[in-house]
C-alpha cells in the first residue's frame, strides 16, 4: 500500500482528497494535518511514502513544513498543493526538494496517478500549473544561455520529449503525442535527465522553459 499524508488547513480540501485517494485500492491515507508546525511530527509517526502539502497553512507555511520534513531519517516524497496564484514560494520549494506541484482541483484520475508516480520516485507537474510554476522560478529572466548550452547535448527526439515534459505530460501522454511506446519514452526521459543534469521532471521542465522550448 502507498501511505499518504494530507497537510492542508481546509477541511473541505482534505475531505475531497481523502475520498479520491481512498477509492484507489493501493493507496491509504494514514494521517491528516491542518497545521504546518505539526507536519513533520506526524510524518515521523506515520511514515507516509507521499505527503501532499499545502503551500499556505496556519501557524507555519508549507515551506517551514518542507524544511522540517527534510530533516527526517526517512523522507517522504512531497508534492505541493496550490491554486493558480503561484508566487515566491515555488522557487524555494524546488530548492528544498519538492517533487512536484499539483492543483487542489486536479482531476481524480490524475491525482491518483500523481501519487503513484511520486511513490515510485518520480516527480509530477500538473499541466494546469506547469507554465506558471516555471515562470515563477525564472525570477524574471530565462537564464537562457546556460540552458541552451544544455539543450545542445540533446538529439532532436530528446528535445521533443523534453518539451513535452515541460508541458506537464506523463510518459504515456508523451508516447501518444510522439507515437512511441511508453517504455521507449521512459528511456528517452532517463537519457534527457542525465544529459541536462536534472534530478527530476520538474527540474527538467525548468531547463526547457529557460532554454526557450516552451513559452
Amino acid at each position: 500500500m502507498i501511505k499518504v499524508m494530507l497537510a492542508d488547513d481546509e477541511d473541505l480540501v482534505r475531505s475531497g482528497l481523502r475520498m479520491i485517494l481512498s477509492s484507489a485500492g493501493d493507496i491509504e491515507v494514514v494521517a491528516e494535518c491542518d497545521d504546518g508546525l505539526l507536519v513533520a511530527d506526524l510524518a515521523r509517526q506515520h511514515r507516509p511514502h507521499v505527503v501532499l502539502l499545502d503551500v499556505r497553512m496556519r501557524s507555519a507555511d508549507g515551506l517551514v513544513a518542507l524544511r522540517r520534513l527534510r530533516t527526517l531519517p526517512e523522507q517522504p516524497r512531497v508534492a505541493m498543493l496550490t491554486t493558480f496564484d503561484i508566487d515566491e514560494y515555488v522557487s524555494e520549494a524546488l530548492r528544498l526538494g519538492a517533487s512536484g506541484f499539483l492543483l487542489k482541483d486536479t482531476e481524480p484520475e490524475q491525482l491518483v496517478k500523481a501519487v503513484r508516480d511520486l511513490a515510485r520516485g518520480g516527480a509530477v507537474l500538473d499541466p494546469g500549473v506547469a507554465a506558471r510554476v516555471l515562470a515563477a522560478v525564472a525570477d524574471g529572466e530565462r537564464a537562457a544561455e546556460p540552458a541552451r548550452r544544455l539543450l545542445t547535448s540533446l538529439s532532436e527526439r530528446e528535445r521533443e520529449v523534453l518539451q513535452l515534459i515541460g508541458q506537464g505530460m506523463s510518459n504515456a501522454e508523451i508516447g501518444g503525442a510522439l507515437h512511441l511506446s511508453e517504455a521507449t519514452v521512459k528511456g528517452y526521459v532517463s537519457s534527457v535527465l542525465g544529459k541536462i543534469g536534472a534530478v527530476n521532471r520538474v527540474q527538467a521542465a525548468l531547463v526547457a522553459y529557460r532554454g526557450g522550448l516552451i513559452a
